[in-house]
């Protein structure tokens, strides 16, 4: 096989246009039965860059991150008011097609969640699902998508091995690897690297760089300094509210809510 790059994984085959949102959010509500855990959040997340959500524990994040790919509807008692299109679809009309949606939305969730399965087979089990490759064409397969999150030189070799007994940060580079066998647009990440190491949180930073040439990515972190370093956009919530939303740079060191200001010099949270 040959020896891909990052470059080798082409992003959906719907791409999104340069010039276009990937994903628009407008007037969201949504509520946990009585409870409303956000209330009338709007915003535009532009394709190819990394968006962070930032905010105290509580806030809101990680339910508008998995309202972004309908995770929350796994849970009783749901309502969703406002509009949500990812794509240019809207995810919450009645005729929305969630598994078409799920592949072209993934999920990276805070601890990695590798298969019980050797290396081979996690990256392979899409494909085998939905019958897209087989054979040397699943071998090529495998090896781009590892090769995506560079683990391709140092797994070759080992690639019946079980995923389980790899370390933290591989088995995260594992699911976004899977991740990527079903060719999505967009990743959803949260809190990625809270099961990390410092070493080994800025070798993932790095590849969400690398992803960000060609995949959109949204992420929620508590932790400022790594939406400072790996965002381009940056929105800060709480208590349910989207408080603020700009180009991070502004949002760290020209706030325009005093909200915002305080929570970035860690006056609460």
């Amino acid at each position: 096989m040959s020896d891909p790059a990052v470059s080798t994984i082409p992003p959906g085959d719907l791409p999104i246009p340069s010039d276009q949102p990937a994903v628009e959010v407008d007037q969201l509500n949504f509520f946990y039965g009585d409870f409303q855990a956000l209330k009338d959040i709007s915003l535009s997340v532009e394709p190819r860059r990394i968006t962070a959500l930032i905010g105290p524990s509580g806030c809101g994040k990680s339910t508008l991150l998995r309202s972004l790919n309908r995770m929350n509807d796994l849970i009783p008692g749901v309502r969703v008011e406002g509009t949500v299109k990812v794509l240019g679809s809207d995810i919450y009309a009645p005729e929305a097609d969630l598994v078409a949606l799920r592949t072209k939305v993934g999920m990276v969730f805070q601890r990695p969640n590798p298969f019980p399965l050797s290396v081979y087979e996690n990256v392979a089990f899409a494909a085998r699902v939905h019958k897209t490759a087989r054979g040397a064409a699943m071998d090529e397969l495998v090896e781009r998508c590892l090769a995506s999150v560079f683990l391709w030189d140092d797994l070759k070799r080992n690639l019946r091995k079980s995923a389980l007994d790899l370390s933290l940060e591989q088995q995260q580079r594992l699911c976004i690897a899977r991740l990527l066998a079903v060719v999505p647009d967009l990743l959803l990440m949260d809190e990625p690297c809270s099961t990390l190491d410092p070493a080994a949180t800025q070798g993932l930073e790095d590849l969400m760089g690398e992803l960000a040439k060609q995949y959109t990515i949204v992420i929620v972190t508590h932790n400022m300094q790594q939406a400072a370093r790996v965002s381009q956009d940056c929105g800060f919530m709480l208590l349910g509210e989207l408080v603020e939303f700009d180009k991070t740079e502004n949002i760290f060191e020209n706030p325009q809510d005093p909200r915002t200001d305080d929570y970035i010099r860690g006056r609460y949270g």
